[in-house]
């Protein structure tokens, strides 16, 4: 039988500047950027990025994933260099590498301080749930290089915010605060610094205290009818309810509500 050869099994040999924890008691896993001082992310980072959150999602001890950062700043963006030595086909897979939080199954939290520029954001943009602390500032600085956003920022950041908005985002190269972001549905939290963690994992805990079914089913669904007419979504949304109301987890969750418990879901 011909030995099969993927890609993966090297890139994944030697992460590019971030790591990643599971705690299994927990039932969360950590993507933490770690290339301090602003945890520019690399070329390689992207693909790695990509790698590993199929990897999460297909790991039966996590039900929540956290992308973090070490240090006062997120990310200050991309390795500028690193955009002229790339390859055009490389290039081209920059926004699918970057999409990999959306298409995961599981929830997906972004803990955002100091600097979130251009990938920063993008990578975050694509996370389900974003934590801004109060020393968050938000960019997608690109057209100071003569260039647009080139990983679903723009794209993203228009369907949460308007046109109008990410216009005066982008095209100005604008910095938005934590507060703002919060303001403006980017953000589901605004907090204070020192509490960035502590608001991380309450978030965490609730998650997990739901149906993993129900969770992958709802966050599929929103992202499947984000686009689509309403009548198309109500009636995609029929079928997800009617599929759920044979799980067991339902019928743990109308018993644990009789018996005034609580639901102990198993994902089935």
């Amino acid at each position: 039988m011909t030995e099969l050869v993927h890609q993966a099994h090297s890139l994944l040999a030697d992460l590019d500047g971030f790591s990643v924890e599971v705690d299994a008691a927990r039932e969360r896993a950590d993507i933490i950027l770690n290339r301090p001082p602003f945890n520019i992310i690399s070329m390689k980072q992207r693909d790695q990025l990509r790698l590993v959150f199929e990897s999460l999602d297909l790991d039966d001890r996590v039900r929540v994933i956290v992308v973090r950062a070490i240090g006062e700043h997120f990310s200050s963006g991309g390795d500028i260099k690193g955009f002229i030595e790339a390859t055009p086909e490389h290039v081209s897979k920059l926004a699918w590498n970057i999409a990999a939080p959306v298409r995961c199954g599981k929830p997906v939290i972004a803990a955002n301080r100091g600097y979130c520029f251009g990938v920063g954001f993008e990578l975050s943009l694509a996370c389900d749930f974003r934590i801004a602390s109060a020393s968050s500032l938000y960019a997608l600085p690109e057209q100071k290089l003569g260039q647009i956003p080139g990983s679903g920022g723009s794209a993203r950041l228009q369907k949460m915010i308007g046109i109008g908005r990410t216009k005066d985002v982008v095209m100005r190269s604008r910095r938005i605060s934590g507060t703002q972001a919060y303001d403006w549905g980017i953000a589901v939290e605004c907090v204070a610094d020192a509490e960035l963690e502590q608001a991380t994992d309450a978030l965490v805990r609730e998650l997990c205290s739901f149906s993993p079914l129900a969770q992958r089913t709802a966050k599929k669904l929103l992202n499947d009818t984000e686009d689509a007419p309403l009548s198309i979504a109500i009636e995609l949304e029929g079928h997800c309810y009617s599929r759920l109301r044979s799980s067991d987890d339902f019928r743990e969750g109308v018993s644990a509500f009789h018996e005034k418990r609580k639901a102990v879901f198993k994902g089935t």
